[in-house]
């Protein structure tokens, strides 16, 4: 699935980070969400899935198969694969599995060829075990699985860069105030693929463009930094306000963006002197000061996202976007990989030390973004919330080191 490159930092420094997802058809979801709650419920021995009557793997994990003679190392685009042991995984045993067997289920929705992660074997054992013990499941992850550390594809362990990003929360009107001035926009008759159309600038400005966008207005913001920030998540939920007074929430997810490259008003600042911290809370303290730049700084990116309205009803709100691979992300447990380095849906072993997180665990490989580029590099998904809420700061203040293993059937 294609999604546009502006999805990730390039701002250096902790700083907004970004998504961007295409939302595909509801396929599935309630049955996943079914086995999302009885998943929380560990030790339980009942078992669902495709066959009723069989439950999960009985036999233990046995410590001398980590003796067993490792497979070769796989180069895969660009990266290399390196097959470790499970005794030289970083943490293994610690986690909390089920909490990842709960987006395992969701990349589930999405079968691949019988080697995949993803295959209908491998997905019917997953279903199987979504209520199993946090033995069983961790016992069956080492009989079927390998761990490779994933290096530079000349072997050099380099260190990576895990980032973070979210589903931004907004306040919208339906119809434009004096407060909620800015527009966002549904993709416009006509769009070229794979060539420029209007900038951001000559959007604001040039009678041209304004024309070719008539009608094509979704809701309007307060504040255009707010909306800037949706468009490098590329996905959001808005509290819209109805002409009639009403309010309700709604999704705006990606559908195009106008073919110019993305360039980081971040890093604009940064490089201008005008901020000293990469983020965005030093960007709206500037725009504070400065109200007649912000439209400089705005038009710095000439890149402009335009949106496709969803509804957001109280079962898809318990979800995230659809991220790349086509299924819901979930929050701390999928991350936005390079694709030429990780397929979608494998499962990966994440370790990272920071001042943000220190954490060492299961996530899946469910997103990707154009600045998530090479071997050890990740964007984890954080959730969704309001400026200021976890899921925010948390995104917001990743930029740390990272240490990856994809975990491989064998």
């Amino acid at each position: 699935m294609q999604v546009p490159d502006e999805n990730k930092p390039a701002d250096a420094g902790p700083s907004a980070v970004t998504v961007d997802r295409r939302a595909g058809p509801r396929r599935g979801l309630r049955a996943a969400f079914i086995a999302l709650i009885v998943g929380s419920l560990a030790g339980c021995a009942v078992v669902t899935g495709d066959d009723p009557g069989a439950g999960p793997p009985e036999a233990p994990f046995a410590d001398g198969m980590d003796d067993a003679t490792l497979p070769a190392p796989i180069v895969r685009g660009k990266s290399l694969w390196t097959p470790t042991r499970w005794s030289e995984l970083p943490g293994w045993g610690s986690d909390s599995l089920h909490e990842a067997w709960n987006a395992w289920l969701k990349t589930c929705e999405k079968t691949g060829a019988p080697a995949t992660p993803g295959s209908p074997e491998l997905c019917r054992q997953v279903r199987q075990l979504s209520i199993a013990t946090p033995e069983q499941q961790r016992d069956w992850v080492q009989r079927r699985f390998v761990p490779y550390r994933i290096t530079e594809p000349d072997g050099r362990a380099a260190v990576g860069l895990l980032t973070g990003y979210y589903e931004p929360v907004l306040e919208a009107r339906r119809l434009p105030d004096s407060v909620f001035r800015v527009p966002l926009h549904a993709e416009p008759q006509g769009l070229p693929r794979g060539q420029p159309w209007y900038t951001r600038q000559q959007i604001d400005t040039q009678p041209v463009a304004q024309r070719a966008l008539e009608g094509r207005v979704i809701a309007w913001l307060a504040d255009p930094i707010d909306a800037m920030i949706l468009q490098i998540q590329g996905s959001g939920r808005l509290t819209i306000t109805e002409p009639d007074g009403r309010q309700r929430q709604v999704r705006l997810a990606f559908a195009a963006h106008n073919g110019h490259t993305y360039r980081s008003p971040v890093r604009w600042l940064l490089d201008q002197g005008a901020i000293r911290e990469g983020h965005w809370a030093a960007v709206r303290a500037w725009a504070r000061r400065h109200p007649q730049r912000v439209n400089d700084m705005m038009w710095s990116n000439p890149r402009t996202v335009f949106f496709r309205e969803e509804a957001l009803d109280d079962f898809d709100a318990k979800f995230g976007p659809r991220g790349a691979q086509g299924v819901p992300l979930t929050p701390g447990r999928s991350i936005a990989v390079d694709p030429h380095s990780i397929p979608y849906g494998t499962p990966v072993w994440l370790v990272t030390q920071g001042p943000t997180l220190t954490q060492q665990k299961l996530v899946l490989a469910q997103d990707t973004g154009g600045a998530i580029l090479g071997a050890v590099r990740a964007d984890l998904f954080t959730g969704w919330g309001g400026f200021g809420d976890p899921a925010y700061t948390i995104a917001a203040g990743l930029n740390q080191p990272l240490q990856l293993w994809a975990l491989w059937p064998k």
